[in-house]
């Protein structure tokens, strides 16, 4: 990990009570967390980016593990998404090393989940958004977890940095009404219903 030295980490929790329609209760939250690290590649080619995405998976147990407990623990996380902006000396490649790393945090720590765990990544300056995707853990045509959080920092990614977010949400959408597969319709055998 010393490759990737992280600067800071920060979690973001959102819970949502109405979006102009009743309170709901329990209110859907949704929280996001991301780290921002050194750019071991930054302002140069590297052929062979995979081995890196391996030496990324503590650091995507370690960041999965404070989200949970930020959320207030594993019970009713449903959703989940993740991203990364690479800083502007690096190369969108670079955000990609985060794509098994991240997902597989999740996975390990959330237990069974069968669906695709939705990505983004960008190349950025310090204050740029990134808007990460969220989706059922178990059945990505659940239409209410197609929700998005966004996460930005004032002072990074810096020009050698990365910053790698996970995202995760318990419940979906406030006033979800779009139909299409319920939650308590999910088998979870493909990753799709």
């Amino acid at each position: 990990m010393s490759d990737f030295a992280v600067r800071k980490i920060v979690v973001q929790v959102e819970e949502i009570l109405h979006e102009g329609g009743p309170l709901v209760t329990p209110a859907p939250v949704r929280g996001a967390i991301y780290a921002i690290c050194r750019n071991p590649f930054a302002g140069r080619y590297e052929p062979d980016l995979q081995p890196a995405m391996e030496a990324l998976k503590p650091l995507a147990l370690e960041l999965t593990d404070r989200l949970v407990a930020a959320l207030g623990g594993r019970a009713g996380i449903d959703a989940y998404g993740k991203g990364a902006i690479v800083g502007e000396s690096g190369e969108s490649e670079h955000g990609a090393l985060w794509h098994v790393a991240g997902g597989y945090g999740m996975r390990e720590r959330l237990g069974e989940c069968r669906a695709i765990v939705p990505s983004t990544m960008k190349v950025g300056g310090m204050g740029a958004t990134l808007d990460i995707p969220l989706g059922h853990l178990n059945a990505a045509y659940v239409r209410s977890r197609f929700d998005v959080i966004t996460v930005a920092s004032a002072d990074g990614p810096r020009s050698g940095e990365l910053l790698f977010a996970l995202a995760m949400a318990r419940g979906g959408r406030v006033h979800s009404r779009m139909g299409g597969l319920e939650v308590d319709q999910v088998k979870g055998e493909d990753g799709l219903r």
